[in-house]
């Protein structure tokens, strides 16, 4: 069962969401909060296998949020929900260590479908946005070169996780256990000194590597 942090401030919203995301045999909301601050309290007491957050909230917004829940919480798999198709806000989420970015005029099975792809380790963005925010990652300024300390094997794994692959995704793909592909994304994290594989996803696509 995926136990799911709910994040609206619109409690009508709230309800909605919990009723679309329950109707998956497979997912149950243990938590739901009204804004931030809320949020972060909760990932305190309370252990989630998703943050589902909002962006524009009181008290303290998603952004802020996110942040803070990947600093102290850094296994934590979390999908921003918005009304904002705006590139700036979702450059912003995926920097700050989401996995995903979903607006909330999506159909109900593919905001299950992006809860699922993060919680198996992937990575969700709504094609509207992705449309929006890839080029930009492409063209950043930087040194396009791939770190010479990276293997054949180890830029199949930053592809494969660049396209949005799950580690089991991976290991099928590629013929290896799921724990030899954690290891492999464990060693490429430490080589290239990112702190989660939404860091590594980002590289792959400034480098060129999908």
């Amino acid at each position: 069962m995926i136990r799911i942090l709910l994040t609206e401030d619109q409690s009508m919203v709230r309800y909605g969401l919990k009723m679309m995301i329950e109707t998956d045999p497979e997912m149950i909301v243990t938590g739901e909060a009204s804004n931030g601050r809320e949020a972060v309290a909760l990932c305190e007491t309370h252990s989630f296998d998703v943050i589902v957050l909002d962006i524009q909230m009181p008290e303290m917004n998603g952004l802020e949020a996110v942040r803070i829940i990947r600093s102290r919480w850094p296994l934590s798999k979390v999908l921003m929900l918005t009304t904002f198709n705006d590139d700036e806000y979702a450059l912003e989420s995926l920097k700050s260590g989401a996995h995903g970015y979903m607006l909330k005029d999506a159909e109900p099975e593919a905001l299950i479908r992006s809860i699922r792809s993060c919680y198996s380790g992937g990575m969700s963005i709504q094609d509207d946005v992705a449309a929006k925010v890839i080029p930009r990652l492409l063209h950043t300024k930087e040194d396009l070169m791939v770190d010479p300390a990276i293997t054949p094997r180890e830029l199949v794994v930053i592809r494969l996780v660049g396209i949005g692959r799950s580690n089991l995704e991976i290991s099928d793909e590629l013929g290896i256990s799921v724990g030899t592909v954690k290891n492999h994304i464990s060693q490429i994290m430490d080589k290239l000194e990112l702190r989660d594989r939404t860091q590594l996803a980002i590289y792959a696509i400034r480098h060129h590597i999908v």
